[in-house]
């Protein structure tokens, strides 16, 4: 694994560089969702500090056994609202708010002896119907909403774009999540991250301002837990 983590440390600095970026502005994001707690610990002491879950179950459980562990836990998957209590209390960042509905549970639920909850809002870039997300004609006043409430702390955007194998097109999908978040910056929203690109496509993601990439393949290898409890 730390082979791994290297090589995609490497793939990171070559993007930045190409696009005039330093390194340190690219938050990598283990994904570590599927993978066992002793992996994690592995990636932990291999210096990632990031790690990305999706199912609420399994990552509780995760977190409990490396909880010695230096850790910062962000949330990516799709939220349902019975779980956002759990998610509020566990995690320092969600990834996944599409709904004012969802971001307003988790500011009421999140622990007044913790730090506001770090969200971003994810947009649906492509219409795709087997993708959450906010479109993104809605996301302005989802924006305006989500920034009263005083126990989040909204970031920015998230994306899942249409699989693409080619870099233009890869690029295509991102830039538009970028376009968006500079005209909601220009009109003083005050975002400062874009989460998007994972193992196939970071690279484009970084070359259109990416500032945390959500890698998981490239480090763990195919996944090997099947859990999926949300």
């Amino acid at each position: 694994m730390p082979e791994n983590i290297g090589f995609v440390r490497d793939r990171i600095s070559r993007a930045a560089a190409q696009c005039g970026r330093s390194v340190d502005s690219v938050t990598l994001i283990a994904v570590s969702k599927g993978q066992p707690a002793t992996q994690i610990d592995a990636a932990a002491r291999a210096g990632l500090r990031n790690f990305g879950e999706s199912y609420l179950q399994e990552a509780l459980e995760k977190m409990r056994a490396v909880s010695e562990r230096d850790i910062t836990w962000h949330f990516i998957g799709g939220l349902q609202a019975n779980k956002t209590r759990s998610v509020a209390e566990n995690f320092a960042w969600v990834h996944s708010v599409d709904r004012l509905r969802i971001a307003e549970r988790l500011s009421a639920q999140r622990p007044y002896h913790a730090p506001p909850l770090n969200v971003c809002l994810q947009v649906n870039v492509g219409g795709e119907l087997s993708k959450g997300g906010a479109s993104p004609e809605d996301v302005p006043d989802l924006i305006a909403a989500i920034a009263k409430l005083t126990r989040l702390k909204l970031r920015g955007l998230m994306c899942l774009p249409p699989a693409e194998d080619d870099l233009d097109r890869q690029r295509h999908w991102f830039a538009q999540l970028r376009e968006l978040f500079d005209s909601l910056n220009k009109s003083g929203a005050g975002l400062d991250t874009l989460s998007m690109g994972m193992s196939g496509d970071f690279e484009a993601a970084i070359l259109e301002g990416a500032t945390h990439v959500r890698v998981g393949t490239a480090i763990f290898g195919p996944r090997t837990n099947t859990i999926q409890s949300a």
